[in-house]
């Protein structure tokens, strides 16, 4: 068995962002397709605090199947005390034997298809005229991640409108798009300003209650809701709504979630991300309502990321390889 630690998974992953895109893109389609196998996530909440462990167990079938876990945790308590939010581990499976091939540290991996898959949502659902600037709400990894995806799928892009909570944070923040990613940047005073700003936002943060209906976002625009529980029941409502698989949209407490219990229906839901990809076209989003898109993030799309870095790092010699990990085999009379 494999092993490969956050250094080994950054050297794959470094650079490969359109590696990574496609990895993502055909993982949506062959769960379209029928091909995956993506359970219900598993909470692991702890009491009084907001920490959490999820288990995302999947199987992505298709020229190479693969099956495996996510097991990521979220403590947000970590960033007051400098350390990162999220920590995750990936376990991949053989589909032939069951038997564990590779364990990865995850978090990268995590980051980079959650921003892949809202760099190609925005992609897949244009505007009208090409993304020059975009607004991001929250100023951690994840939208770090997708300004750095954004700028694969939109080489235009090259400004970036900043809003946090925090002060300090979003300073920070708007040093690293200069320095690293070359963006020009604002703080916002306030998020209504930050929603109006520009017609693609990026809305990632740790929020567990919705707060913006998005009326302060301009008609046209495109909200990538990654952090899922930002939005009102009425901002839901009025937008049109693309979501990754609407039966796991729909479930612990998201916009999509609250929004289905009180109007007791989904067809407030236009489409899957997977539905549009099929296509095989761009489906230029509506001029006259804010577009939404909701990805509560499956464990199939980890898988791809995670068997591209499997099989680079093998090629390459990377990670610590414990060919005694497993008890020896032994044959039964």
């Amino acid at each position: 068995m494999l092993v490969l630690g956050n250094a080994d998974v950054r050297q794959v992953l470094d650079g490969e962002e359109e590696a990574v895109l496609a990895a993502v893109r055909g993982a949506y389609v062959e769960h379209e397709r029928g091909r995956t196998t993506v359970p219900e996530s598993l909470f692991l909440r702890f009491p009084d605090t907001g920490n959490r462990i999820i288990a995302l167990p999947s199987y992505l079938g298709g020229a190479k199947p693969v099956a495996g876990m996510k097991w990521i945790a979220s403590f947000p308590d970590n960033v007051a005390e400098g350390m990162e939010r999220a920590s995750a581990v990936v376990v991949l499976n053989s589909t032939a034997t069951g038997r564990p091939l590779c364990v990865m540290e995850g978090s990268v991996i995590s980051a980079r298809r959650t921003a892949a898959s809202a760099a190609l949502a925005s992609a897949t659902l244009p505007g009208a005229t090409a993304v020059t600037a975009v607004t991001v709400v929250g100023c951690g990894v994840i939208n770090t991640e997708i300004l750095r995806f954004l700028r694969s799928v939109h080489p235009s892009l090259s400004a970036v409108t900043i809003v946090d909570l925090s002060a300090k944070r979003a300073a920070a923040f708007a040093h690293r798009c200069e320095s690293e990613l070359g963006l020009s940047t604002s703080v916002a005073r306030d998020l209504d300003t930050a929603l109006a700003a520009n017609h693609l936002v990026s809305i990632a943060t740790t929020a567990s209650t919705p707060y913006t209906d998005l009326t302060a976002a301009r008609p046209g625009t495109l909200v990538l809701h990654v952090s899922l529980r930002d939005v009102t029941v009425e901002g839901v409502r009025t937008a049109v709504n693309v979501v990754d698989d609407r039966d796991h949209a729909c479930r612990a407490a998201t916009s999509v979630h609250l929004t289905e219990q009180a109007v007791g229906h989904r067809d407030f839901i236009e489409s899957t991300i997977g539905e549009l990809l099929l296509k095989g076209e761009a489906h230029q989003r509506s001029t006259e309502r804010v577009t939404l898109f909701s990805p509560f993030g499956l464990g199939a799309l980890d898988l791809a990321v995670a068997e591209f870095v499997h099989g680079r790092a093998r090629a390459h010699g990377l990670g610590t390889d414990l060919p005694d990990f497993l008890p020896e085999q032994t044959l039964s009379a």
